[in-house]
């Protein structure tokens, strides 16, 4: 049973009130057309890039809490190392170039590189994989334990918290909000480590009360089921939210180096949560729900007061990566689809699409997170069907070289994803256990891979016929 004391609903509030009054206040600014509303007037500097990059990237914290609690080391291991590689990998070939372009989102480039269907269709992919849904169901989960509110009305709640600001301020607001909450995050993990380190012990406490495959890094993990995870992270290359926030840096300087800093500050808050994830199993060993490891592990190590801080810490964690998803889904709905629809070309009318956007994107997000109660379920199918859809055509639209027709491109796009639902949905009939356990995600980057390739072998056999 989780319990809370006045002063931890006060804090949690105070929190509550001083992100909106962020929120709302640097909306004062904010202008209508396109560059302001949806980027900041690409004025973003390098520690507000830094402090936003960091805060996004860590929506699914209770998810986290639930991968250590299970598997130990292999967390950081599955859900950290990868990424690193591939941010800065980002960092190197793509953020000058995205900054270089000053376009707004994905389909931008990719209509503009390719065709306007392409952009259409890349568009519908991003706006699925963008959905607030998950990190949506968690803030509305956690208001629900703190409050004990209907998650109904939690959900409601959670919209409102993440998303009013947005309509006044867009992208701007979200910048102040999330900075605020990078260092709310830091605070709230920080307590947590420092109470259960001094209260318990550090290492060696940790290696005599778990598992000895908690603290190997690979734990007994197959190697089928590492490069699964490193392939995911590919998903880096495409991430909406990495395109966005470079888009919006002052220069691709901003970018470049804002983006391998970061990577110092992922290491350092997944330092914090994988740590804190072996102090809740080493102390809480027989979890009915180890998604609910961090609460747990709270309720038994921190004061009130200090319990406030932390719930207020992963609140944060969750709302940072929240807005930033909801604002992204929103721009997605206005810029590529009502945009390009309309042949669109009137500047002020950005705004009130986006705020359109807005709506629209927060009632599925409800809808989907109330009727899909599983925030690994969600990510699991969106991110199986849809990434390895996406990752070729960006990468081809920043390398010429790589580049290939439309109409082959169109056909890898929507193949990958047709292949990747139908091995999803049958798999389970094959006989063969080695055909029922390969993921969805690595047969559709296969066929991804393979029409890719003969795209490329068609384009050299035709220019050689010249």
């Amino acid at each position: 049973m989780i319990s809370f004391s006045a002063l931890d609903l006060i804090i949690i509030v105070l929190f509550f009130i001083s992100l909106l009054l962020i929120g709302f206040i640097s909306s004062k600014k904010t202008k209508a057309n396109s560059e302001d509303y949806l980027l900041s007037g690409r004025k973003v500097g390098l520690i507000l890039f830094i402090l936003i990059n960091v805060s996004t990237w860590y929506g699914g914290i209770l998810g986290v809490g639930e991968f250590t609690y299970r598997y130990g080391l292999l967390s950081w291991f599955t859900q950290g190392f990868p990424y690193y590689i591939f941010a800065f990998l980002f960092a190197l070939f793509f953020a000058k170039k995205i900054r270089a372009a000053s376009l707004f989102t994905i389909p931008d480039k990719l209509s503009q590189v390719y065709n306007k269907k392409v952009g259409i269709i890349s568009a519908i992919f991003v706006f699925i994989l963008v959905s607030p849904a998950p990190y949506l169901l968690m803030s509305a989960n956690l208001i629900s334990i703190v409050f004990d509110f209907p998650i109904f009305v939690s959900l409601i709640i959670g919209i409102i918290l993440s998303g009013s600001y947005l309509i006044k301020g867009g992208f701007r607001s979200n910048v102040y909000a999330d900075a605020y909450q990078f260092f709310v995050m830091f605070i709230g993990f920080i307590i947590i480590f420092l109470v259960s380190l001094t209260s318990f012990g550090g290492i060696n406490y940790l290696q005599q009360n778990l598992p000895p495959d908690y603290l190997k890094l690979t734990g007994n993990a197959s190697p089928g089921f590492l490069i699964i995870w490193f392939l995911i992270a590919m998903w880096t290359f495409a991430d909406p939210g990495f395109h966005q926030r470079s888009y919006a840096a002052k220069t691709g300087n901003v970018a470049q180096k804002g983006i391998i800093i970061s990577i110092l500050f992922w290491a350092l808050f997944d330092f914090l949560t994988t740590t804190t994830g072996l102090y809740a199993k080493a102390l809480l060993p027989d979890l009915s729900q180890p998604m609910l490891a961090f609460p747990l592990l709270a309720e038994k190590v921190l004061s009130p007061g200090l319990k406030g801080i932390f719930y207020a810490g992963m609140f944060a964690t969750i709302i940072s990566t929240l807005n930033s998803f909801l604002f992204l889904s929103a721009t997605t709905i206005s810029r590529d689809f009502i945009f390009r629809i309309k042949k669109q070309t009137e500047d002020n009318k950005t705004k009130y699409y986006t705020i359109i956007g807005l709506i629209i994107s927060g009632i599925i997000s409800i809808v989907i997170a109330y009727l899909i109660p599983s925030v690994v379920e969600i990510w699991y199918t969106i991110g199986s069907l849809f990434i390895p859809a996406i990752i070729l055509p960006v990468i081809s639209a920043y390398y010429q070289r790589l580049k290939i027709s439309n109409n082959i491109l169109i056909f890898e796009m929507v193949g990958t994803v047709l292949v990747s639902i139908s091995y999803f949905t049958f798999r389970e009939n094959f006989s063969e256990v080695f055909l029922q356990e390969f993921e969805p995600m690595l047969v559709g980057l296969s066929f991804a891979i393979v029409i890719h390739c003969y795209g490329l072998f068609n384009k050299s056999f035709f220019a050689n016929q010249r």
